[in-house]
């Protein structure tokens, strides 16, 4: 009986310690797989977290490449998560970059709903086409973020022209020429600066600066030029693409010579009058060039003095073939000639003159002839030099004595009669009054026998 008890005691302290290990390796069999379900639900959390941030901004500086260009790509990422993530090792990829080494050292963080910002800078590869560079990023949890970037390279410089000018330059004369710029680039392009430079050349302004000059247009900037001997006027440009600074030439030969389109004041109907020792001419000014005269203003020069009613004549402006009238008064003390001056202005203020001679040689008191002087003069910023014809040539030869297109640069005697309208007539009138007075005596004489019959019969 006791045999049995012992037995049955044995059996139950052997059930009772199976039921403890038991329980022993179900907790930790429990707490196994609770650990393990918590590590892959974290691992899957931080994969979609990480899926979360995107690329939200893309700037690029310049936007479009020269060959051996500096340049800047600055990426902007957002996360659109819930939890905070961490970023590492912002890089550009590409064969036809140089990239320099980034100062993005560790784990960044960007929280939920924030953004963070990485620039890169790299120097572009030759030749011309358009390339793309990877940017990529790493994560926390090793899931790399990537985005292509496209990088435009050209070798396309500014176009720059000179799109007005004078056919030939005056010597000492301001005149203008227009610089025409283009940019035919995909980018912006800035700090546009033209100095214009050239042996013997002033220029007006001596440089221009255009701030920034966008893609697919152009530009016009205008110098005042003034020569000061025949030279070539080089514009020097420069300009920055991104950090950048490249440069461009145009040049353009200053040829000193007659400027075809310079107003050409011509004067007709001339009429020289007396009365005691004042003298008066009148007459009409015609503009035969091609632009206007400005200012124009008729005289008298020395030995002449100019005096009376009318010693200075100011007609205004003369659009071209359009005229005006003056009327001048002098005294001339036994002069055998008058010199009458014409001036005016051009567009830019320059000064011009042309001088004709009236010749008074034929009496003593009114003038039969006038011979035509050639010489002109111009003058620009104080300074004078001679020249024939003033700004077109030789200016003698034209309608009514002076100022027309392709004359002689000689003198030549022209009647006041020439292009007028009775111009000196009232000298003749004595001549005038004996042909008179001759012609009724001849037909008194023819006649006389029946004039006599006529008498004779009344009686």
């Amino acid at each position: 009986m006791k045999i049995k008890q012992g037995i049955f005691g044995l059996i139950l302290i052997l059930l009772m310690v199976s039921a403890v290990y038991a329980d022993d390796s179900s907790s930790s069999t429990t707490s196994s797989t609770s650990s393990s379900s918590s590590s892959s639900s974290t691992s899957s959390t931080s994969v979609d977290a990480a899926a979360l941030v995107y690329v939200s901004n893309v700037t690029l500086d310049p936007s479009s490449f020269f060959p051996g260009d500096q340049g800047t790509v600055t990426v902007t990422l957002t996360n659109g998560g819930t939890s905070a993530i961490g970023l590492s090792h912002p890089d550009l990829m590409s064969s036809k970059l140089n990239v320099q080494a980034n100062e993005w050292e560790g784990m960044s963080f960007v929280g939920a709903g924030s953004t963070i910002t990485y620039s890169i800078r790299f120097t572009v590869k030759p030749p011309d086409g358009t390339y793309y560079a990877l940017f990529s990023v790493g994560t926390q949890s090793g899931n790399a973020i990537n985005y292509p970037i496209k990088i435009d390279v050209s070798s396309n410089n500014l176009t720059a022209a000179v799109t007005s000018k004078p056919t030939s330059f005056a010597p000492e004369a301001e005149q203008n020429v227009t610089l025409t710029l283009m940019n035919t680039r995909d980018g912006e392009i800035k700090n546009v600066v033209i100095t214009p430079e050239g042996t013997g050349i002033d220029s007006d302004p001596s440089m221009e600066l255009i701030s920034t000059l966008s893609p697919c247009t152009s530009t016009d900037t205008t110098f005042g030029i003034t020569p000061h001997e025949a030279s070539d006027l080089v514009f020097n440009i420069s300009y920055q693409n991104g950090d950048n600074t490249h440069y461009s030439q145009v040049e353009l030969p200053i040829n000193i010579g007659q400027d075809k389109t310079a107003a050409v004041p011509v004067v007709n109907n001339v009429e020289l009058t007396s009365s005691g020792t004042t003298k008066e001419i009148t007459g009409d000014v015609t503009n035969a060039g091609i632009t206007d005269a400005y200012g124009v203003t008729v005289t008298v020069g020395s030995p002449a003095v100019a005096t009376g009613t009318y010693p200075v004549y100011a007609i205004g402006s003369i659009a071209s073939d359009d005229s005006g009238s003056f009327d001048v008064t002098f005294t001339a003390n036994d002069l055998s000639a008058v010199p009458l001056v014409v001036s005016w202005k051009d567009s830019s203020g320059n000064d011009y003159n042309i001088t004709k001679t009236l010749d008074l040689s034929s009496d003593a008191g009114t003038a039969g002839t006038a011979s035509s002087s050639t010489t002109g003069t111009q003058t620009s910023s104080g300074s004078a030099s001679s020249m024939t014809g003033g700004p077109s040539g030789d200016m003698s030869g034209g309608p009514g004595g002076m100022g027309g297109p392709g004359g002689s640069s000689s003198s030549s005697v022209t009647s006041l009669f020439s292009g007028s309208k009775g111009g000196g007539i009232s000298s003749f009138y004595p001549v005038i009054g004996a042909g008179i007075a001759l012609i009724v005596g001849i037909v008194l004489w023819t006649k006389r026998k029946w004039i006599l019959a006529k008498l004779n019969k009344k009686q």
